[in-house]
């Protein structure tokens, strides 16, 4: 039975992901940092604290400190969002959709503490969630489960019972090592990836979710 949903945040509630990547160029390049698309490529998933430690292995900077690099860049991202955030297609959709049938919702996100508010503000939703969590607080952030595992225990709900949305195989791999069935809304480019595949559901967009495929999961549920 599922009694809870949970959401990843950036690149499936909000299309933030080309403003973290226009941030991170910006404010790595600026510290002297050679940016290149295929490095960038495998910071895809990471937390900010991790995507700056990850450069500065590859580039060690001076003059200024990880923490303040790091802020940087989630200072440019939420200037970034207060302008341009915009809600991916179908986002007050589904929402809806789990709150009619008195569903509990979650957030847990890789992203700064910070931005939940800015962000759920901005797409005007933080009304519809009951708990939200980061990342950050964990000690680490996705593939490893623990910030599922603090969303479902402040939903007060068993992972088992809760089911995840995700756009990133790290997010999917988070929710199956916290017991947690997955719907994977892959970028429209990475749709047809074998990768997505570890998912138990694979859909273009949130608004695609139906009845039926609840009934699915139900049905399926082990």
């Amino acid at each position: 039975m599922i009694q809870a949903a949970i959401f990843d945040m950036d690149g499936l509630l909000i299309d933030s992901e080309p403003m973290w990547q226009l941030a991170e160029k910006h404010v790595f390049t600026a510290v002297g940092v050679n940016v290149t698309d295929e490095l960038a490529a495998q910071t895809a998933a990471m937390t900010t604290r991790e995507v700056t430690q990850f450069w500065y292995r590859h580039c060690p900077w001076s003059g200024q400190s990880l923490d303040q690099v790091e802020t940087a860049v989630v200072d440019h991202v939420e200037s970034l969002i207060r302008k341009y955030g915009k809600p991916m297609i179908g986002v007050t959709d589904i929402l809806d959709f789990f709150q009619r049938r008195q569903i509990k919702i979650g957030l847990a996100t890789n992203s700064p503490a910070r931005l939940m508010p800015i962000i759920l503000n901005k797409l005007g939703i933080g009304h519809y969630f009951d708990a939200i969590s980061s990342a950050e607080d964990e000690h680490k952030g996705k593939p490893d489960p623990a910030v599922y595992l603090s969303t479902a225990i402040k939903l007060n709900v068993d992972p088992a019972h809760c089911l995840a949305f995700e756009d990133s195989v790290s997010g999917i791999v988070a929710a199956k090592k916290a017991h947690i069935k997955t719907v994977a809304i892959p970028a429209e480019l990475e749709f047809s990836q074998t990768k997505f595949d570890i998912s138990h559901l694979k859909l273009h967009r949130l608004s695609d979710f139906t009845e039926q495929h609840l009934q699915q999961l139900i049905s399926n549920w082990r």
